[in-house]
C-alpha cells in the first residue's frame, strides 16, 4: 500500500528510534503535521521560535548522545534556524533539521516564503538535501541520521518541497546505509599508538588536553584510565568539561583566555601534549607562536582536516577518541615500566605548587553579591550532580570555573560559536530528555532576552527547568573589555531597561525569585529547587566583577591577568613564574 511523503517521513523517525521533535508549523509543512495529529509515539514540542526549536534539539542531544531533531516551514521558517545550526556544526552536535519548502515546480521562481535553504546553510552543516522525488524521501532520511550521527558527528539539513510530502509512494526505510563517498576512520594507525605510548613512557611532564570529542564518543573511562595509569594531569577546554572528573586531583581546570593559571602554565612548562578530541582553538592557543614552546603534540581526532590546521602536530592519530586511547592505554601498560615515577611525582608537585599560588579566585563581599559565589553555591547545593547550560558571555566562563562537572554530559554551552541565548531552549531539550535530573542555566540579564519568548514552552509542557540570572544591567563582557583596552568608554554595552524577570516569569506562569544581598542567595536556590515548575531566580550581583584570570587578545597563555587585591588600582600583568 503507498503512503503520502508525510507518512512515510513519520515512520522513518519512528524506525529510527525518534521521540520528540522540536518544531514550527507553517503552510507547506502542514501535511506533517496533519499526519502527527494522529500519531501517539511521537510528540512534536512546539517551541516559540524556530531559533529556539533548535537549541532545545542541541541541548537534547548534548545532554543525550542521541541525535536532536528539527522540523520547520520554508522561508522564514527556515532560516530562523540557521544561528542553531550554525551553533551545532562548530560544536559538533548531531542534529537533523527538516524545513518546508515550496513545490519543486515554485522553486526559482520566487514563490511566496521560498528561500533557497540548502545554498544559505551550506557552509554550517556536516551535510545537506533538497528532496525532489518521494521515492528518495525515505533513503535519504535514513542517510541523513547517519551521516549527522558517525564520525564527526554535525547538523544535516534536509529541504521538504510541498508535494513530495503529499505525493505518494511505497513506504521502504531499510536499515542498511552506503554513502560511497562517506567513510570516517575509527581506528587508529597502530605504529603511531605505538609512537604515542613512548613518547608518554620517557615524558617528564605531559600534559593531557581534553576536549569535546573525548564527550562525543563516550570515552570518558578510557581518559580517567589513560591519566590515572599514566599518572598525567589533565586539562580540558570548554567543551570537554566533564570529560575528566573536575573534582579528580590531576584535573588542571580549563585552559586558555579565562582559563586557570597552573593549566595555562603547565601547558607551556610541558614537554609533551596529548591532545584529544578538541581542534587547537584560538581561545586555548592565544598566541600560536609562543604555545607549548617546549612540547612534543600528540593529536587525536577523528576530524583529519582538525589536525595540523591550527598547530605543528609530531604525532597525528585520526580516529575514534575512545578506541584509540583503548589501544594507547594497553600499550602504556606494556611500555611503562614505574608509571609513578620519581621524575612525575616531581611535575605534579610542581603543579601542585602552582595551584596553591594562584587558584581561581574572587574578593567575597558581604554587601553586594559576588556571580562566582552564586556559581559555588549552586554547585554546593545540587552536590554537583546538576546539568547546567549556559548564555555566553561572562555568566559562561564563571560557569565553567567556578562548577566541578564530574560527569559528561552535563555541560551544555556554545564553545565554538558564541550563541547568545543558546542555554535557556538547551535547557529545555535537556529537561525533556532527562526527567529526573535538575536542569539549570546559568544566565545573564541580556542573553536571556535573546530566547526568553522561550519560558511558555517550559511552562506549557511542565519542565521544571531553573535559570539562575547573573543580573548587573550590562552586556558583561563587552563591558569587561572596554574598561580594560577601551579606556571605560562603555558604547551600548548598558543596558538601560533591564525587565523586572520576575514579573516575566509569573506573565508566563512560572515562578519568580530575588535575591539582592549574599545571605539571600542560598535561600532562592533552594527555593527554586523545591518548586516543580520553570523558575527564574534574579540575582543582582556586582556590576564591576570581572572574569579573572584573562589572558589579553594576541598574549601567549602564560600572560595573564588577575583580579586587583587589597584596593590596588592597577592590574598585575603576571608573566610565567620562572
Amino acid at each position: 500500500m503507498k503512503k503520502t511523503g508525510a507518512e512515510i517521513f513519520i515512520d522513518c523517525l519512528k524506525k529510527l528510534g525518534v521521540k520528540h521533535i522540536f518544531g514550527y508549523p507553517g503552510g507547506v509543512v502542514l501535511n506533517i503535521f496533519d499526519v502527527l495529529y494522529d500519531d501517539k509515539d511521537l510528540k512534536l514540542i512546539l517551541t516559540r521560535h524556530e531559533q529556539g526549536a533548535v537549541h532545545a534539539a542541541d541541548g537534547y542531544a548534548r545532554s543525550t548522545g542521541k541525535p536532536g531533531v528539527v522540523l520547520v516551514t520554508s522561508g522564514p521558517g527556515a532560516t530562523n534556524t540557521v544561528t542553531g545550526i550554525a551553533t551545532a556544526s562548530m560544536d559538533s552536535i548531531p542534529l537533523v533539521v527538516f524545513s518546508g519548502q515550496v513545490s519543486t515546480m515554485l522553486i526559482g521562481n520566487d514563490a511566496f516564503q521560498e528561500a533557497d535553504i540548502v545554498g544559505i546553510t551550506r557552509p554550517c552543516t556536516k551535510y545537506n538535501y533538497l528532496i525532489k522525488d518521494v521515492n528518495d524521501l525515505s533513503h535519504i532520511i535514513r542517510e541523513a541520521f547517519h551521516i549527522a550521527t558517525t564520525g564527526r558527528p554535525g547538523p544535516v539539513l534536509v529541504d521538504l518541497p510541498k508535494d513530495v510530502t503529499s505525493n505518494k509512494a511505497s513506504p521502504l526505510c531499510s536499515d542498511e546505509v552506503k554513502v560511497r563517498s562517506y567513510n570516517p576512520t575509527y581506528e587508529g594507525n597502530k605504529w603511531m599508538i605505538r609512537r604515542a605510548a613512548l613518547e608518554i613512557e620517557k615524558s617528564k611532564k605531559p600534559v593531557i588536553i581534553a576536549g569535546g570529542g573525548v564527550i562525543l564518543s563516550d570515552a570518558s573511562a578510557e581518559l580517567k584510565t589513560l591519566a590515572e595509569v599514566a599518572g598525567i594531569p589533565v586539562t580540558m577546554t570548554l567543551m570537554g568539561l566533564g570529560a575528566f572528573p573536575g573534582s579528580n586531583k590531576l584535573s588542571l581546570g580549563m585552559p586558555g583566555m579565562h582559563g586557570t593559571y597552573y593549566a595555562n602554565k603547565a601547558i607551556q612548562e610541558s614537554d609533551l601534549l596529548i591532545a584529544i578530541g578538541m581542534r587547537f582553538d584560538d581561545r586555548v592557543t592565544g598566541k600560536i607562536a609562543a604555545f607549548a614552546p617546549h612540547a612534543k603534540i600528540v593529536h587525536i581526532d577523528i576530524d583529519p582536516t582538525s589536525i595540523r590546521k591550527n598547530v605543528r602536530v609530531d604525532i597525528p592519530i585520526v580516529g575514534d577518541a575512545g578506541r584509540i586511547m583503548r589501544d594507547l592505554n594497553k600499550a602504556i601498560q606494556k611500555e611503562t615500566k614505574k608509571q609513578w615515577n620519581e621524575v612525575r611525582k616531581a611535575w605534579l608537585k610542581q603543579i601542585n605548587t602552582w595551584k596553591k599560588q594562584y587558584p581561581l579566585s574572587y574578593t567575597y563581599s558581604d554587601e553586594v553579591i559576588k556571580p562566582q559565589f552564586v556559581v559555588e553555591k549552586i554547585y554546593e547545593i545540587t552536590k554537583g550532580n546538576a546539568i547546567i547550560s549556559t548564555e555566553v558571555g561572562q555568566n559562561q566562563m564563571w560557569a565553567a570555573q567556578f562548577f566541578k562537572y564530574d560527569k559528561p554530559r552535563s555541560l551544555l554551552t556554545s564553545g565554538g560559536l558564541g550563541t547568545m541565548g543558546y542555554g535557556f531552549p538547551a535547557a529545555i531539550g535537556a529537561q525533556l530528555a532527562n526527567p529526573n535530573r535538575t536542569v539549570i542555566d546559568i544566565a545573564g540579564d541580556g542573553s536571556i532576552q535573546m530566547n526568553i519568548q522561550e519560558l511558555a514552552t517550559a511552562v506549557i509542557y511542565k519542565l521544571p527547568v531553573k535559570v539562575a540570572i547573573l543580573n548587573n544591567h550590562f552586556l558583561g563582557m563587552v563591558r569587561q573589555w572596554q574598561e580594560l583596552f577601551f579606556r571605560e568608554r562603555y558604547s551600548y554595552s548598558n543596558l538601560d531597561v533591564v525587565p523586572d524577570f520576575v514579573k516575566v516569569a509569573e506573565a508566563y506562569g512560572a515562578v519568580g525569585l530575588r535575591a539582592t544581598k549574599p545571605d539571600e542567595v542560598e535561600p532562592v536556590i533552594k527555593e527554586s529547587l523545591k518548586v516543580k515548575k520553570p523558575v527564574f531566580m534574579d540575582f543582582v550581583v556586582d556590576w564591576k566583577e570581572k572574569v579573572y584570570p584573562m589572558v589579553p587578545a594576541g598574549a601567549a597563555i602564560d600572560e595573564m591577568l588577575f583580579e586587583e587585591k587589597e584596593g590596588k588600582k592597577e592590574k598585575k600583568k603576571l608573566k610565567a613564574v620562572k
